[in-house]
C-alpha cells in the first residue's frame, strides 16, 4: 500500500497540467496514518503547508488536531489527511475547477489506494470536489453520504471557518462541529 502510494505522490511531484506547480515550494500530498479507516480531505494547501509540504500545520492545523484529540483521534494514529490540490493556490485563494480536475488522479488514487472507510470532507471547497454541492456547508455538515468503495461521507466545517467563529453556544459551529466529530467516533467504533 505504501510504495502504491509513494509512486502516486511521485507522479504528483513533476506534475505541470495546470499553473500551480510554477509557484509551489512543496507538493502537499498527505500526512497521517496509511491505511487508515479514516481520510480527511480538505480544501488546498496554504502558506504554511506549502512551506513544510504537510497539510493542516498551521493555526487551522492546530484546531483539526485538537478536534480529533478531543475524541481520541490523531493524524499519528488513525487518521490521513489529503487536501484536494496538491499545490498552494496564489494568494491562499479558492482552487479554481482547472485546478481541483487536474489534481483529481491523485485524490482518486489516495482514496483507491487507501480504502478509507469514513471521509471527512473539510469545507465547501473540499464538498464541491467531492460531491459536486456548492454554497455553504451549514446543510448537509454532520450528514453520512454514501462515498467511494463502501466509505461514508461526512462533510464538516473547516478549522479556519471555526477560527473565525469562536463561541461555543450550543448551536454555533464550534458546538456543531463538536457534535460531528462525537458522531465520527462513534461510527469509528462500530467499524
Amino acid at each position: 500500500m505504501f510504495e502504491e502510494l509513494e509512486k502516486v505522490r511521485e507522479k504528483c511531484l513533476k506534475c505541470t497540467k495546470c499553473d500551480l506547480h510554477k509557484t509551489r515550494n512543496n507538493i502537499v500530498f498527505g500526512d497521517g496514518v496509511v491505511g487508515s479507516k479514516i481520510m480527511l480531505i480538505g480544501e488546498a494547501p496554504g502558506f504554511n503547508e506549502d512551506m513544510q509540504g504537510v497539510p493542516f500545520v498551521g493555526r487551522a492545523g492546530k484546531l483539526l488536531d485538537d478536534i480529533l484529540g478531543s475524541v481520541g483521534l490523531s493524524r499519528k494514529e488513525n487518521v490521513y489527511i489529503c487536501n484536494t490540490v496538491k499545490c498552494r493556490p496564489p494568494e491562499n485563494r479558492n482552487p479554481e475547477q482547472v485546478e481541483k480536475n487536474a489534481c483529481r488522479e491523485y485524490l482518486d488514487k489516495q482514496i483507491e489506494i487507501l480504502k478509507p472507510k469514513i471521509i471527512l470532507i473539510c469545507g465547501a471547497v473540499a464538498l464541491n470536489s467531492m460531491m459536486g454541492l456548492n454554497g455553504g456547508i451549514t446543510k448537509v455538515r454532520g450528514k453520512w453520504f454514501d462515498g467511494p468503495n463502501g466509505s461514508k461521507m461526512m462533510p464538516i466545517f473547516h478549522p479556519s471557518y471555526l477560527l473565525r467563529n469562536p463561541s461555543h453556544k450550543e448551536g454555533s459551529p464550534k458546538w456543531l462541529m463538536w457534535q460531528d466529530i462525537k458522531e465520527v467516533r462513534r461510527y469509528f467504533d462500530s467499524l
